[in-house]
């Protein structure tokens, strides 16, 4: 039963937060499937699609503003816009986390679905540089960081054997997004314009986010904890520490060969009709493999998967910049996105395990938003080496390098969770 189901005329008089019988009856037994708890799956699916999604899109907007709309602005300022997306995606999850923990979901979700949808509206009147960057930059990524923050958290109190699966499902329906939606804006924008490929975007985000808005809903009550929106006490432990440097590391290369694998493709021997929807193709692969990492985590556990993908995502990195031809590009593509996927569809599953549940939202927020910093450095590092090299290659070390470093560092953070190197982690 969830805990909005204990309300009452407004009041929470039956399920009060103090109420430890409850809450340790509550924390000790989890639906780990039913219908509810699968709405739950659903309302997080389409939270992803329309933020993950969203935001895996990048690629094509990168490319069509450095070729028409911002034409003559370097590559690495336009991908300024997207890595201050990506950045904001998780940076907001330390508020958003905090809020969940005390009892706050439905208001902010639908505040910043509003703004979401309001953002994308406005991106279509945008003209200068700064506008594309307050709007598709900051507007878009708050908003999304606010929607998907907690998330993870909410299906971590419905599932516990099988979250890694319900992870999974999650983090699919975002590359269904960032497969659908670059598609759509390139036909659209052949069709009827830049202006009104961005106001029917803004309309799908409308219904998927309304879906997200009756499905959504908390099990657990809510804890009021001292710490406000920090609990450094977290850091003493090594295994979080270590966890949570790997992700801010694979951050920093992990989103390079998707934001300029459609503007290199050219210079590799695709076709520009082709070109056009290896991100499309990426995220395809990376729908696959944030499934199947997300079923395969329940048996062997999150980072035993994660490690492994993320090492053929690094090596992958390394490759890109020397492939030639369509064939090669589209088999690379559909490789790193699922690889990639690997890693991204499981980030939140170790942090959930790490610490008390009533402080997941807390825990996951710092964690997420220390990841944003990576997240919102990688791109315009790897758009200023190629603008100094003037290719590639070079771009292609300094993210492999980062992505490898973060394997490391995972094979570490096990080490420390285990207390030795065998074991389900």
């Amino acid at each position: 039963m969830s805990y909005s189901q204990k309300e009452k005329g407004g009041t929470k008089a039956l399920a009060p937060p103090q109420d430890s019988a409850y809450r340790r009856h509550a924390q000790d037994n989890f639906p780990d499937g039913g219908l509810r708890a699968w709405l739950v799956v659903f309302g997080g699916a389409c939270a992803a699609f329309s933020t993950f999604g969203y935001v895996n899109s990048w690629g094509v907007f990168q490319d069509h503003y450095q070729n028409v709309l911002l034409k003559g602005t370097s590559p690495s300022t336009i991908a300024w816009i997207g890595s201050t997306q990506y950045a904001l995606v998780f940076f907001p999850a330390l508020i958003s986390g905090r809020l969940f923990d005390i009892g706050y979901l439905r208001g902010p979700l639908i505040l910043a679905s509003i703004n979401l949808v309001l953002c994308t509206f406005l991106i279509a009147e945008c003209q200068k540089y700064w506008q594309f960057l307050l709007c598709q930059g900051f507007g878009v990524g708050v908003s999304c960081g606010l929607i998907f923050g907690p998330v993870m958290s909410v299906v971590a109190h419905w599932f516990k054997k099988r979250r890694s699966t319900a992870m999974g499902v999650v983090a699919f329906a975002s590359s269904i997004g960032g497969t659908v939606l670059p598609i759509a804006f390139r036909n659209l924008n052949a069709t009827v314009g830049f202006k009104w490929s961005m106001r029917i975007i803004a309309f799908v985000l409308m219904f998927s986010l309304g879906l997200t808005i009756l499905t959504l809903e908390r099990r657990l009550p809510p804890v009021v904890a001292s710490g406000g929106l920090f609990n450094l006490k977290q850091f003493r432990s090594p295994a979080y520490s270590v966890y949570t440097a790997a992700g801010f590391v694979a951050f920093l290369g992990l989103y390079t060969v998707l934001t300029f694998i459609d503007e290199s493709a050219p210079s590799q021997g695709v076709p520009d009709n082709i070109s056009s929807y290896l991100v499309a193709i990426a995220n395809a692969g990376s729908a696959v493999g944030r499934l199947a990492s997300g079923i395969l985590a329940d048996r062997v556990g999150a980072i035993n998967v994660m490690a492994p993908a993320t090492l053929f995502a690094g090596v992958l990195t390394f490759i890109w910049p020397h492939l030639h031809g369509t064939g090669a590009l589209v088999t690379l593509a559909l490789l790193y996105g699922a690889s990639s996927g690997g890693f991204a569809g499981l980030i939140g599953v170790p942090m959930i395990s790490l610490g008390d549940s009533t402080d997941v939202g807390r825990r996951t927020g710092m964690y997420l938003t220390i990841l944003s910093l990576g997240a919102l450095a990688g791109p315009p590092i790897s758009g200023a080496i190629n603008h100094a090299t003037g290719g590639y290659t070079a771009v292609g070390v300094y993210a492999g390098s980062s992505v490898m470093v973060a394997v490391v560092l995972l094979v570490m953070s096990r080490y420390f969770t285990l207390g030795g190197w065998k074991g389900k982690v």
